[in-house]
C-alpha cells in the first residue's frame, strides 16, 4: 500500500504550492535535466509578515480593552476621591496625660473625636458651638440655661425659674401653688370650686345666685358728714362704717326744731342714685317722723318734728346702688 501525503505538512508549510518544485523531465535531446532555483525568498517573509499580523492585531485589541478598563477605573476613582471623608485620630495614653492641666487643641474640625468608653470631666466643660446629643440627657445638678426650646414634650419633676412665659397653652394636671401674686390680664375659667382666704377685686359681677355661709362686712374708708340745722344749738353727729353701710349718731342741743340732723358724703360716688335703707335706733329716734333725702353722691337724715333736746340717738343705714 502507498503511503498518503500528510495533509498537516502540507498546510503547516510555510512554502507555497508555487514553489514547490515541478517535475524534473529530461528534455528532448540531452542526458541530463536542470534544477529549477528557489521561488524568490521576499515570497516567504511576506507570508511570514501576514501570519505575524493576526497576532498584532490580537495584540492591540487585548491592548484597547486594557486601556478601556484602566479609564473606568480611573473614572470611579475620582468619584471616590470627591466623596469626603473625616479622619479619625486615636490618642494614646501618654498624649491624654499631657493633655492633662494644659490647654491644647486635639484636632481640627474636620476630624471626629470618638470616645468608645465612659469618659467623666472632672472640671468645667466649655462647648463654643452647637451641642448634638443622639441619646438621652440626664443632668444630676442644677442646670443654667439663658434660653431654652423645646419642640416636642418633655417631662420635668420640678422647675425652679425666675420668670415663666408661656406663650400657647398650658395644661397643668397637679396642684398649683402660688407664693405671691398673679395677674391675669385675660378672663378666666374655673370648673371647680375656688378657696381663698381674701379676694379683692375692682368689679364683682354674679350670673347666678349668691349664697354666703358667713356674715357680709362691708369694708371701705369712711364717709365724710355735715351737721344740719335740725341738731339745735350745741348739738353734735358722728358716723361709723363705709359707704355701704354703717351708723350716724345724733346728740340734740338746746331747741332743736324740723329739718335734718346730717349729711352723708360717700367717699365714691355711685353710677347711679342709689337705694338708701335708714333704720331708727331705739324709742327717741322711732318717735321722729323722719325721711332721707338722697344723691350719687350723698344722702341726708331729716325729720317733720322736732326731736327732743339734749337727747341721744341713732340711725342704720344700708345703701345699695
Amino acid at each position: 500500500m502507498e503511503n498518503q501525503p500528510n495533509q498537516n505538512d502540507e498546510l503547516n508549510s510555510l512554502e507555497d504550492p508555487d514553489t514547490v518544485a515541478a517535475p524534473q523531465t529530461a528534455p528532448a535531446g540531452g542526458s541530463g535535466a536542470k534544477k529549477p532555483g528557489p521561488k524568490g525568498l521576499g515570497h516567504k517573509l511576506r507570508r511570514l509578515i501576514t501570519h505575524l499580523n493576526i497576532y498584532a492585531l490580537l495584540f492591540v485589541l487585548i491592548l484597547v480593552v486594557a486601556g478601556g478598563f484602566t479609564f473606568v477605573s480611573i473614572q470611579k476613582n475620582k468619584k471616590a476621591a470627591n466623596t469626603p471623608t473625616i479622619p479619625t485620630q486615636t490618642l494614646t495614653s501618654e498624649e491624654l496625660k499631657q493633655l492633662n492641666g494644659s490647654d491644647a487643641t486635639v484636632g481640627d474640625a474636620k476630624q471626629t473625636l470618638t470616645v468608645a468608653s465612659n469618659a467623666i470631666f472632672a472640671g468645667k466643660v466649655l462647648i463654643r458651638d452647637s451641642l448634638d446629643i443622639a441619646g438621652g440627657l440626664k443632668v444630676g445638678g442644677s442646670l443654667s440655661l439663658p434660653g431654652i426650646t423645646v419642640s416636642g414634650t418633655s417631662s420635668f419633676d420640678q422647675i425652679q425659674g425666675n420668670k415663666l412665659a408661656i406663650s400657647g397653652d398650658a395644661s397643668i394636671q397637679g396642684q398649683l401653688t402660688i407664693q405671691k401674686g398673679i395677674t391675669v390680664t385675660g378672663g378666666g375659667s374655673f370648673g371647680a370650686p375656688i378657696t381663698a382666704p381674701q379676694i379683692t377685686v375692682q368689679s364683682f359681677q354674679l350670673t347666678g345666685d349668691l349664697q354666703l355661709q358667713r356674715h357680709i362686712d362691708a369694708g371701705g374708708t369712711t364717709p365724710s358728714k355735715s351737721d344740719g340745722s335740725a341738731l339745735g344749738a350745741g348739738g353734735t353727729t358722728s358716723i361709723s362704717g363705709t359707704d355701704t353701710a354703717g351708723t350716724v349718731a345724733i346728740n340734740t342741743g338746746g331747741g332743736p326744731g324740723a329739718g335734718c340732723f346730717v349729711t352723708v358724703t360717700f367717699t365714691q360716688k355711685y353710677n347711679d342714685t342709689p337705694h338708701v335703707v335708714v333704720t331708727p335706733i331705739g324709742s327717741g329716734a322711732a318717735s321722729l317722723n323722719y325721711y332721707v333725702n338722697r344723691s350719687n353722691s350723698s344722702f341726708s337724715i331729716c325729720a317733720t318734728n322736732s326731736a327732743p333736746g339734749g337727747t341721744n340717738f341713732s340711725f342704720d343705714y344700708v345703701v345699695i346702688d
